[in-house]
């Protein structure tokens, strides 16, 4: 365990001037012992350091203002599109985010050693399973320096050590979270060691981080397609993971218009670029007529275009005389996968509730999907057959995320069907082994 305000060699020097294999390999020895002693940590300590560290993150803005303002101007020089600005920054609303995710973990049950199932067995033993730590995870992402906090306070909470490797593009922040990190983590006397974070910007340590199986159990990749793609490729390790955030709104055919109104706009407009913002709105044609030319102009009014299917098209253009502002375009095969991550939305019309089921399961990237409506079968059909990480009854997709699920944070979101699937929280980062109690009993 480092005392407070060490600083190994390879911290205080050149990362230029480190083999970037050996640098990898170092970070993932440190990390393996330093998971050790996290696993034995007790739930008190483990709180010590989430309280710590929102604390810290409080009384750091404008220290962590300036080094994200470094970030952001970096990052505009560079020509990075606006929704990846956008994700950069570390407002004083996501601070707050953050510290409250790190409070909210504190709160909670600790779930480590908790045996579930305990049944007795003929042969007199009782047999069950114990939720262990998984050990060390690698976490791999991209523009939002956020993630440092959420990664770090559900290793600390999991009592799992991470390994850290963000953006270049938010490096100045990512340094100055983690700093932050350690000094909570050396506050509550656990190793600074479980959570490290990757210091250099060379790609290389990707690849490493994602290629020692002796080391790291499993890598969380969060970013775009074409990271995701590259780790699930090359991984030697497993891998939780989503590619895209296709996720859609259906209106149903007895949905009440206001709450759909209201929930399609948040859907799709509270923030353009999270991963379970709305990409797509099928609308029943019992009532796209009346519905369409309602949020088109919601839409319209913010500036959203619409590229949409036949029947609605001609629904909206119809209606174009009266709100000429709206920016109707035909919508190509390939608008029903898109993930947009800017203010452009599919719209399609459907039959009904089997259409809409159908569409989605197609098209979307099972990650979240809601239903608007009124027909208790319609919701129960629509949970129990839309294939998706999340799926929702008259409620906005913009609720996909670990802290409006009430999981302090989230290190992610998995659209795998094993062990993890949808926001990944404490439970998440654990694993499961048998346990066996007995009173001498033995094998006959």
């Amino acid at each position: 365990m480092r005392k407070p305000g060490y600083r190994s060699a390879w911290e205080n020097a050149d990362m230029n001037a480190f083999n970037v294999s050996e640098h990898m390999q170092a970070l993932g020895l440190q990390a393996k012992t330093a998971a050790f002693l996290m696993a034995r940590a007790d739930a008190a300590t483990k709180n010590i350091a989430l309280k710590a560290l929102a604390r810290r993150l409080r009384e750091a803005g404008p220290a962590l203002a300036v080094a994200n303002q470094k970030d952001l101007e970096r990052a505009t020089a560079a020509g990075l599109s606006a929704p990846m600005v956008d994700r950069l920054k570390l407002t004083p609303k996501v601070i707050e985010t953050v510290a409250l995710g790190c409070e909210q973990l504190a709160g909670m049950a600790d779930v480590i050693g908790e045996i579930i199932g305990m049944k007795q067995q003929p042969s007199g033993i009782r047999v069950g399973q114990m939720r262990v730590p998984i050990g060390v995870f690698g976490m791999i992402y991209e523009s939002r320096p956020n993630v440092t906090i959420e990664a770090a306070s559900l290793a600390i909470k999991s009592g799992n050590a991470a390994i850290l490797r963000g953006g270049s593009e938010a490096i100045e922040s990512n340094k100055a979270l983690a700093l932050l990190v350690s000094e909570a983590l050396a506050e509550a006397g656990l190793p600074v060691e479980a959570v490290q974070l990757v210091q250099t910007t060379d790609r290389e340590a990707v690849g490493q981080l994602i290629a020692m199986p002796e080391f790291v159990d499993v890598i969380i990749p969060r970013g775009g397609k074409g990271l995701i793609e590259r780790i699930s490729r090359d991984a030697k390790v497993p891998v939780i993971k989503h590619l895209d955030g296709n996720c859609h709104v259906y209106v149903d055919d007895t949905a009440e218009f206001a709450m759909a109104l209201r929930i399609v706009d948040n859907a799709k407009t509270q923030k353009y670029s999270p991963c379970n913002a709305a990409e797509g709105l099928l609308v029943s044609e019992a009532v796209a007529e009346d519905f369409l030319p309602q949020i088109a102009a919601i839409f319209a009014a913010k500036g959203v275009e619409m590229r949409c299917d036949p029947a609605a098209a001609r629904i909206l253009r119809a209606d174009e005389a009266a709100d000429p502002a709206a920016r109707v375009v035909d919508a190509v095969e390939s608008d029903w996968s898109e993930e947009y991550l800017a203010a452009v939305i599919s719209i399609k019309v459907v039959a009904g509730v089997d259409e809409a089921i159908a569409h989605i399961n197609r098209y979307s990237s099972h990650h979240t999907d809601a239903i608007v409506t009124r027909d208790h079968v319609h919701a129960q059909r629509f949970l129990r057959e839309v294939d998706s990480a999340s799926v929702m009854v008259n409620a906005s997709t913009r609720f996909a995320d670990g802290f409006e699920f009430g999981l302090g944070a989230e290190i992610g979101i998995s659209t795998d069907k094993f062990h993890a699937r949808g926001p990944v929280g404490i439970e998440g980062l654990t694993s499961l082994k048998y346990v066996v109690l007995g009173q001498g009993e033995v094998r006959t």
